[in-house]
């Protein structure tokens, strides 16, 4: 029996187990729209915006580990991808978007709503199809979601024609994939473990940066494993925060550019890092010729596209994570570092930006993260958007539990937080999610209010507000003479939106109010925003400045309690 491409492209969804898709229509994709009804164990959630889609998919992706999936007609709709799918493959996320096109006659003729979104998303997509024949379409689904899940995850756009959605043909689903260009490596070479094996034995002075790649691959005990046995402290990146827990006594924290100086020193003074599905990026090392000037490297990454592109590497290692982590686990001989560990400390006493907070009679941004880490007892999960708020959020809660920092990394996208929250609470039904929001931020995309009202998520949004787009301001501070360019923010009053919106939500002006105030979020049913009237001036340290080695540390000057 023959089915229409749409019917062939649910049906193939529901084979790879495909549960929710993100999505908006339009003209080029109502047969799908018109079809999706016939499919009710596929959920629908109708964004506000495509961006707010491609956001939601990228963290549900995260969250679950499954491929996540969002929908967009032709045009603009596809075009509003483009900067989630940047976001997703920078931060090798799997997703599948799928777009509408004009009839495959009118390609090429600037009909409505046509734009070339195969060529517009080749460098940010891991690959991408323009589906011309129907007979094609399940095969083209099928490989897709193997790109996209498998080696170094990533974005695959499926850009679907109207007339192929009408076209009819026998539906066969193929059980395996033939893409003989395409061979990730899983399992790292046993030459190359054994040298690691034998440098780690032999240095003095060795940490372990773990990134993206540990909590990919699942591979937190498996880190563990590797940093006790050893003895070897643990610095993350920031996609690396929430790959092993903070609070343990090897835990040194984010590195780099925002990240603890104990983290920075030890990485400058160490002998050999163990740099682990990390990317080296220039946020993380600063100045490259001042990073780790006398350290030996081991990197294991699964993409040989990053080992050796930004730091010279003495044993690469190409795999997935947690595979040659288990194998090098299996070789590994226990260490005392204990002496390095002591000269450790002592840099965290000396150095106590970033952990310790100030007294302040007005509410300070890391004061509220603090509260929200003591209130939620660092069961939940919190995602940001981008600028300080996030890097309040990445030092001040202290994350324990594995997987549970959600934030655009290399892109750095603003207005991530709100949809991106929202995706993360689809995917875990049940459990707590907190959206750490900068008022500038979430103004980027502030309508998926109405999806969460919608939905009825019970996201928690705190937003930190301090009437400026508060990172560029700091730039402008410490190294533009205060010269404010268009970084005060006139905010609207985000309690008559939240009322606009049937969202509950409070304001929250002074420090006695902030405890009951998160009480009160959390102990509500459903979605709950409040309004923080932060310190207008606070910055963010600790701080490296641009273009200097992560050793060349701006610490918080001493104040008075204002």
């Amino acid at each position: 029996m023959k089915q229409t491409g749409s019917e062939i492209l649910c049906e193939s969804l529901l084979k790879e187990g495909v549960e929710v898709i993100f999505g908006y229509p339009g003209g080029q994709v109502l047969p799908l729209y018109h079809t999706l009804t016939d499919y009710p164990k596929l959920r629908h959630i109708l964004v506000r915006h495509e961006q707010g889609a491609v956001h939601a998919a990228d963290a549900y992706a995260r969250v679950t580990g499954k491929v996540g999936v969002c929908l967009a007609t032709s045009g603009p709709g596809a075009t509003n991808l483009v900067t989630g799918l940047a976001n997703a493959y920078i931060d090798s996320i799997p997703m599948v978007a799928i777009t509408g096109q004009v009839p495959m006659a009118m390609i090429g003729r600037d009909a409505f709503q046509e734009a070339d979104i195969t060529g517009i998303t080749l460098p940010i997509t891991k690959h991408n199809y323009l589906v011309t024949d129907v007979n094609d379409l399940a095969r083209t689904i099928k490989e897709a979601f193997y790109i996209a899940g498998t080696g170094r995850p990533g974005p695959v756009l499926i850009d679907l024609p109207r007339d192929i959605q009408q076209a009819a043909a026998e539906f066969h689903y193929p059980s395996k994939v033939h893409l003989p260009g395409y061979k990730p490596t899983r399992a790292g070479n046993q030459l190359q473990v054994k040298k690691a094996v034998k440098l780690i034995g032999e240095a003095s002075k060795p940490v372990i940066i773990a990134g993206h790649g540990v909590r990919i691959s699942g591979a937190y005990k498996e880190l563990r494993q590797l940093a006790e046995t050893t003895n070897i402290p643990v610095i993350t990146t920031l996609l690396g925060i929430s790959s092993f827990p903070e609070t343990h006594e090897l835990s040194l924290g984010m590195l780099g550019m925002h990240g603890l100086a104990c983290a920075n020193m030890a990485v400058t003074d160490s002998d050999l890092i163990i740099a682990i599905g990390m990317r080296f990026d220039d946020r993380a090392t600063g100045k490259i010729s001042a990073f780790a000037p006398s350290a030996k490297v081991v990197h294991i990454d699964i993409d040989p596209a990053e080992v050796g592109k930004n730091v010279k590497v003495d044993v690469p290692i190409v795999g997935d994570v947690r595979t040659v982590l288990l194998e090098l686990n299996k070789e590994i001989a226990p260490g005392d570092h204990s002496d390095w560990l002591s000269r450790i400390n002592g840099w965290k006493k000396e150095y106590p930006s970033g952990v310790e907070i100030r007294e302040s009679d007005t509410i300070l941004p890391q004061y509220v993260i603090r509260k929200i880490w003591e209130k939620t007892q660092g069961q939940a999960t919190i995602v940001t958007g981008v600028g300080q708020h996030q890097m309040f959020a990445a030092l001040h809660y202290y994350y324990d539990k594995p997987n549970s920092f959600i934030t655009s990394g290399g892109l750095g996208t603003m207005g991530f937080e709100l949809p991106a929250a929202f995706g993360a609470q689809v995917g875990l039904p049940g459990e707590p999610v907190w959206c750490i929001a900068g008022d500038g931020s979430i103004q980027m995309t502030i309508q998926e209010l109405g999806t969460i009202r919608q939905e009825n998520a019970p996201v928690k949004i705190a937003i930190l507000n301090n009437g400026f787009l508060g990172m560029v301001r700091q730039w402008q501070e410490l190294f533009y003479d205060h010269n404010y360019s268009a970084t005060p923010l006139w905010c609207p009053d985000f309690i008559k939106i939240s009322d606009g919106y049937s969202i509950p939500a409070r304001n929250v002006t002074c420090k006695a109010e902030v405890e009951a105030a998160i009480e009160q979020a959390a102990a509500t049913d459903g979605p709950f925003i409040l309004n923080f009237i932060i310190e207008p001036e606070e910055n963010v340290y600790p701080m490296v400045p641009p273009g200097a080695g992560i050793n060349n540390i701006l610490h918080e000057p001493k104040k008075e309690a204002c």
